[in-house]
């Protein structure tokens, strides 16, 4: 141990927008439009809304404040917009993913940076200097936790790295100080939390503990600037991040190369609302049908190979084979799979056939396997080996990376189609104004003027 949490927090608060490189700065600003897409629709359309809004009724937390949550018509509290903007962002399981440590690193830091963005009256380039910081503490947290380990020990990595990636966005909007950055992670070390028992129902605890990572690291940044004493050593001390959440602990990952080497652009994107796990397979799957124009019916039997961790989160054939919640299906390789080789795509709107008689007839030729070969030499976990046997006989392909990794990352125009696909039908016309806005925001003297055009 190197004392890791004093050297992020320096990283933060010493950042600037003139030191981030171009291409970073244009990296975050396509990942943050990729999440809002997400957030939009999910305010509409998903089943976990409503609870969220009840509760927050009833608690007498629904107040009028002046951060914005997006596809929403009226401003919130800056914790509670945090709150609902992260868990709505990762609802549709739409949203950007770090390979190396199999976090969403938006979720948790997108929100924390526009609430206190707005409440201090930031312009678009602090908001931006923010994400990437937010961006590059969760991720190389999450490299330190070693994912296989973190999966193992049961806990949800975009939810407790995430809660000081969010820290550490607030932080810099608020310009505190290293020694106030170090109180900022010593609160965050008290709130990451994020259990993976949400894969036993399909419950919808993923998506709000994420919400939650992402204003605990806004309480903790509004702590440690009103003179709150944080823990200190909160990541590499005796009963720190890296002692009591994992079992491999790497903590040179965390502040390798800082500065240097941005994690930033290594996020990769999804082209499907569905566990990152699962696409690999979904992209083979579509390829082959195509390829050996294949029907359901000539299909004998699909063998599906994944990293542990894959099978960790979606393979287990006692639990995700027929699936009856979204979140079940964003957890099933076993219908994902199902769904891509009956139609040859798949989407959003594809949920509806959860349920449907021919998806599952087809699921049940799917067996999942750990394969090795995504185990060894590799330095992410997100590979597939699909086999397919038919009468002609068995097809296989073996996809090393799913699409929308740094090395297939979309164009803008593709970025921009994702969009406006998910947010025309909440904020109409006003989709694609927004979508200019994320992706000028460093023009923006005060980044509200661009967050108002993302509301109803």
């Amino acid at each position: 141990m190197a004392h890791e949490t004093a050297t992020l927090a320096a990283y933060v608060a010493k950042l600037k927008f003139a030191d981030i490189p171009a291409e970073v700065l244009e990296r975050a600003k396509a990942l943050t439009l990729d999440f809002l897409g997400s957030a939009i629709r999910a305010r509409r359309e998903a089943e976990s809304t409503p609870s969220l809004l009840k509760m927050l009724e009833a608690l007498a937390l629904d107040t009028k404040g002046c951060s914005t949550v997006f596809g929403d018509s009226k401003t919130w509290t800056p914790a509670v917009a945090a709150l609902l903007n992260g868990a709505l962002g990762h609802s549709l399981d739409f949203d950007d993913t770090h390979a190396d440590s199999s976090l969403h690193p938006s979720a948790p830091v997108v929100p924390a940076a526009f609430a206190v963005g707005e409440m201090v009256g930031a312009s678009g380039r602090d908001v931006l200097t923010a994400i990437v910081a937010g961006y590059e503490v969760c991720c190389r947290l999450g490299n330190a936790l070693d994912p296989t380990s973190h999966y193992a020990r049961g806990f949800h990595p975009t939810a407790t790295a995430g809660t000081y990636g969010s820290a550490a966005a607030a932080a810099k909007l608020f310009g505190l100080s290293e020694p106030q950055i170090i109180a900022a992670f010593g609160v965050a070390g008290s709130q990451a939390a994020g259990s993976l028992q949400f894969l036993m129902n399909g419950a919808w605890n993923k998506r709000y503990q994420v919400g939650a990572a992402a204003m605990n690291g806004v309480i903790a940044a509004t702590l440690a600037r009103n003179d709150f004493v944080g823990a200190t050593e909160s990541i590499e001390g005796k009963h720190g991040l890296l002692t009591g959440y994992t079992d491999d602990p790497h903590p040179g990952k965390a502040i390798a190369e800082l500065g240097k080497t941005y994690e930033t652009m290594k996020i990769g994107v999804k082209p499907y609302p569905s566990c990152r796990y699962t696409h690999a397979a979904i992209d083979a799957l579509i390829a082959m049908r195509r390829e050996h124009n294949l029907t359901p019916d000539q299909v004998k039997r699909v063998e599906i190979g994944l990293h542990r961790n894959g099978i960790t989160l979606t393979g287990d054939a006692t639990t995700k084979r027929h699936p009856t919640s979204i979140v079940g299906g964003q957890f099933s390789m076993f219908f994902t799979g199902a769904l891509a080789l009956d139609q040859g795509s798949f989407g959003w709107d594809d949920y509806a056939r959860l349920g449907d008689a021919a998806i599952d007839a087809l699921a049940d030729k799917f067996d999942v396997v750990q394969d090795e070969r995504l185990e060894i030499g590799r330095t992410h976990p997100f590979g597939a080996r699909v086999s397919i046997t038919t009468d002609d006989g068995v097809h296989e392909r073996l996809y090393a990376d799913p699409s929308g990794e740094p090395n297939s990352f979309p164009d803008a125009q593709a970025m921009q189609q994702k969009f406006l696909t998910l947010a025309r039908p909440v904020l109409n016309a006003r989709a694609d104004k927004f979508a200019d806005a994320i992706m000028t925001l460093e023009r923006f003297d005060r980044v509200a003027k661009a967050t108002e055009l993302g509301r109803q």
